[in-house]
């Protein structure tokens, strides 16, 4: 393997490393043939490292001298460590690549930030006569973000009642990073329980990959005087891309009201009064059976447990 084909895959290798972010790429075409390509972050967590890869391969059919990248900084909240990349001498067909690295600061205010590259090179004429040097000015924007960020979306009931069951969805969506030793802890009101676990741990979760939790929580059978809300707390462990262990968490509040004569639950079934009516039926096929029919099927219902009673006791 080449000396120049090693740098290559080095430089890929240290980008993938130290990218916070979705890769943007700017590629030139210079004098001579001479292809150009710089691949940056378009977003950089405040606070992390990070690097500029750059890759120059000669298409033409004259040597090129003297090549080198300089990329410097207008802020503070970005330094570099090593702001030179050059080789001394690139026949036809070859290619130099290497990486530049940055550090952000911790404490810079989000927004985007420019990085200046200036890139030179002299084209050999019969690929002997130098040329003068050509140059070109490369802005290279670079935007930094705050905190990485953690989304915690619900789906729930808009309002409960005693003595049946709900659904209690979570979705967690990590932006900007990958999570580690992640743990999702569901915390109910002491009169409502979850059905199942209400802790659930994942060894990971990737960068914008959803997170999916599905619940049921289960009401006591007591009676209410009134409706009330009732806190529910998502509570999200995980240790970030640094190994500093995290917490993230949201209060979900739901309405806890008296059942009403008539109630139909998320599954389908139907409560009148004290009796539940199994779902037997799609809830579009519910809402549209009429009331007297309801009532029908309630008494038929008293009636088939009245018989069953007076068999029981002969």
């Amino acid at each position: 393997m080449g000396k120049s084909l090693t740098l290559v895959i080095l430089a890929a290798l240290v980008f993938v490393v130290f990218s916070t972010a979705e890769a943007a790429t700017i590629k030139q075409t210079m004098e001579g043939g001479m292809d150009v390509t710089i691949t940056y972050p378009d977003s950089v967590i405040a606070g992390r490292d990070f690097a500029v890869s750059f890759l120059v391969k000669n298409n033409g059919w004259e040597d090129k001298q003297d090549i080198y990248l300089v990329i410097t900084t207008q802020d503070d909240s970005i330094a570099t460590k090593n702001g030179t990349l050059s080789v001394t001498r690139l026949s036809k067909e070859g290619s130099y690549g290497g990486n530049i690295d940055f550090t952000s600061s911790a404490g810079a205010q989000p927004g985007t930030y420019y990085l200046n590259a200036l890139y030179s090179q002299v084209l050999l004429s019969n690929n002997e006569t130098p040329m003068p040097p050509t140059q070109k000015n490369i802005a290279i924007p670079v935007e930094l973000k705050g905190q990485p960020e953690i989304q915690l979306n619900t789906v729930t009931p808009t309002a409960i009642f005693p003595n049946a069951e709900f659904a209690f969805d979570v979705e967690i969506i990590s932006k900007d990073i990958d999570l580690k030793d992640v743990s999702v802890e569901l915390v109910a009101p002491s009169d409502i329980t979850f059905r199942g676990q209400s802790m659930h741990t994942f060894s990971s979760l990737q960068k914008n990959t959803p997170l999916l939790i599905h619940s049921q929580i289960v009401t006591e059978s007591a009676d209410i005087p009134s409706e009330h809300k009732l806190p529910f707390e998502v509570i999200v462990k995980y240790t970030d891309d640094t190994g500093e262990e995290k917490t993230t968490s949201k209060t979900v509040s739901l309405i806890l009201r008296p059942r009403t004569f008539m109630e139909i639950t998320p599954d389908g079934g139907i409560w009148v009064g004290s009796v539940f009516l199994a779902p037997y039926v799609s809830i579009g096929t519910i809402v549209g059976i009429p009331a007297g029919a309801l009532f029908s099927i309630l008494i038929h219902r008293l009636v088939k447990k009245k018989d069953t009673k007076k068999k029981k006791a002969k």
